[in-house]
């Protein structure tokens, strides 16, 4: 096996749990030349990676198909030996048959399985994610399993350095998903039940600086940072490593803390851990509401807003669920 494909062009998350593959495959396969593929805004995940020898990135934003094909030409230039492909969508099933790689696997899931080399089968409960995922190179390694890693530079480590003077904790409070987002509210009483002293980072992208920022203005507490989009994935990853806790929902923060294995309080609200999206870190909790709704899970991503307008599962969840962090005391 001297060159391999991995096909991920969905979200943050997606990526991150494929990352147990490239860990697999490199230690059955060091010389081979491993290469993935992401859809524009994920690359900054794999930046740098060791023992990744190329990143391509599919613009699905601008003339989607027009660069889908250009893609497929030129993964098709570099005559891989193997393509997987991580995703049940057609498109990434297309790129799986049109790749040319001489081994083609997917989940059965996927339409255009019946055209792969070998299909995979897959179960949404009782499996881990990143189980799912090593599941596709279990014949080409074995079955023993790898946590998701990433691997942020020694310029990232340097770049949030500044921010890692005194012990601190790091929040990551808003999702893509309405129903996993914990209530702006919530993480309010969460961050003034801390001891003041800590330091709180309040982490995300761009798009999520005016709600992390009304969130620091709610608290009234000057030790609380917004630091949403100023720092990049890798970065992000290099703050959580070091940060005494991190309070996360299900989703793209908690996988990051997984693969730093940093320690994690992960909310989930309208979501389940059993659909194998929970934290992997060895010293992680789930948070949740204690009683049964019958309304939760309302599905397996979550929804814009909760479809009978109360949202039980979150407001439901109160501060004394999570983990509190004793400050350390530090020398004179």
């Amino acid at each position: 096996m001297k060159r391999i494909l991995i096909i991920q062009t969905a979200f943050i998350g997606d990526v991150i749990l494929s990352t147990p593959i490239i860990e697999k495959l490199h230690a059955f396969y060091p010389d081979a030349k491993i290469d993935f593929l992401v859809r524009k805004g994920n690359a900054g995940l794999l930046q740098g990676h060791p023992k990744l020898n190329r990143v391509f990135i599919w613009k699905k934003d601008q003339k989607k198909y027009t660069n889908l094909f250009k893609l497929i030409y030129l993964i098709r230039s570099k005559k891989y030996d193997c393509a997987i492909n991580v995703q049940r969508f057609f498109a990434s099933g297309l790129i799986t048959i049109l790749s040319g790689a001489k081994l083609k696997i997917g989940f059965v899931k996927n339409p255009l399985s019946f055209l792969f080399t070998k299909q995979i089968g897959h179960r949404l409960r009782g499996q881990h994610e990143s189980s799912r995922n090593l599941s596709l190179v279990m014949a080409l390694t074995d079955d023993k399993y790898v946590r998701p890693k990433l691997y942020p530079r020694k310029s990232d480590y340097a770049l949030v350095s500044k921010y890692q003077v005194l012990p601190y904790v790091c929040i990551a409070p808003t999702s893509v998903w309405g129903t996993k987002q914990y209530p702006m509210v919530k993480w309010v009483e969460l961050i003034l039940s801390l001891d003041d002293r800590w330091i709180v980072y309040l982490i995300g992208g761009n798009v999520d600086y005016d709600e992390c920022e009304e969130i620091r203005e709610m608290t009234g507490r000057s030790n609380v940072n917004n630091l949403a989009g100023k720092m990049r994935f890798l970065e992000s990853a290099a703050l959580m490593e070091k940060a005494a806790i991190n309070y996360v929902n299900d989703s793209a923060p908690m996988h990051i803390a997984s693969c730093m294995n940093a320690r994690t309080n992960a909310v989930f609200c309208s979501t389940i851990p059993s659909f194998g999206f929970g934290p992997l870190a060895d010293e992680s909790k789930v948070v949740q509401v204690e009683d049964s709704l019958a309304c939760r899970p309302c599905g397996i991503h979550g929804k814009r807003k909760c479809p009978l307008g109360h949202f039980k599962c979150a407001y439901s969840i109160q501060k004394e669920q999570f983990d509190q962090v004793e400050y350390p005391e530090i020398a004179d």
